[in-house]
């Protein structure tokens, strides 16, 4: 099997048919190729240590990042600072493996489109033709709203978050968290944003299945509006209302688009549906006729 998934749309019919073990080769393909291309951007991320730990990483730690200097435009109340802290590292591999560890996270996120593009390869050839059309523009649609909540979660979570975390007192105590520490937080406040920020596009699928309704969604409303605060307050540990309601709101606007996207093609398969109906009875109309024609 070549490295590329066979062109089913250049095909016959007759064709198209793969067998189960031929699925599992072409998936395997993809998900090398998906890999290899993870890989080659976390070497290029390797190579700029310098940039990413002193500017991406340790960003939010520093007083004149953009957010910080971004809220304090708007007035002292909405002015947050960064309480200083000390990354230290325990182990003598720790720095080393860090490093990995942030070229890999680094690699996947920046990789994400590539990545999302394989799975699409893969999946699209079990499609209909009506399903396609559907789902057309998908790997941008989910690569700009991973992006976005990646984005989302650095410039806004993370720095609320860390200066709540380091400027936590507690008696006796000296805030001086390992590089593992402070790298696993990081990831917390980003990579599961970007998942989450995805919401619409879950929404698009589990409508088209037949799982989710609109009407569901506009139901349980009020609940997913208490969902999305203990989610907003288990993201951002900050206590204060202004960073909770910076992460709620998008994430309510995200649950806004989730009903329209629903909404829209619920109507959509009920066009296809009526459509269906009337080339049935068309059909069937057409068949009595010939009966009719023959007696």
């Amino acid at each position: 099997m070549p490295l590329d998934q066979v062109d089913v749309d250049n095909i016959q019919p007759e064709e198209k048919e793969m067998t189960f073990f031929e699925h599992l080769e072409a998936l395997r393909w993809h998900i090398i190729r998906a890999f290899v291309g993870i890989a080659i951007v976390a070497v290029f991320i390797f190579f700029q240590k310098d940039f990413i730990f002193k500017t991406v990483i340790f960003g939010p730690r520093n007083p004149d990042f953009f957010t910080y200097r971004l809220f304090c435009s708007f007035g002292e109340m909405m002015c947050i600072q960064p309480t200083h802290f000390e990354v230290i590292t325990r182990d003598l591999a720790e720095k080393f493996t860090s490093h990995l560890t942030v070229s890999l996270i680094l690699g996947l996120i920046v990789a994400f489109p590539y990545v999302f593009w394989e799975f699409w390869r893969f999946v699209k050839p079990g499609l209909y033709s009506n399903e396609k059309k559907s789902a057309r523009g998908i790997v941008l649609i989910c690569s700009v709203l991973f992006v976005a909540g990646v984005l989302f979660g650095y410039y806004f979570i993370a720095p609320f978050a860390l200066s709540f975390l380091a400027g936590y007192e507690l008696a006796d105590t000296l805030a001086t968290p390992t590089l593992n520490s402070y790298i696993n937080y990081m990831i917390m406040f980003t990579l599961p944003v970007g998942i989450v920020f995805e919401m619409p596009v879950v929404s698009f699928f589990l409508t088209r299945v037949g799982i989710l309704t609109p009407r569901m969604m506009r139901t349980g409303r009020r609940y997913a509006v208490i969902i999305i605060l203990i989610v907003a307050a288990i993201l951002t540990p900050s206590p204060d209302v202004i960073s909770q309601m910076i992460l709620a709101t998008p994430l309510y606007v995200l649950y806004e688009m989730s009903i329209a996207v629903s909404a829209r093609v619920s109507k959509k398969l009920e066009k296809e549906r009526k459509i269906e109906e009337a080339d049935l009875e068309a059909r069937e109309k057409a068949i009595l006729e010939r009966q009719k024609m023959i007696e």
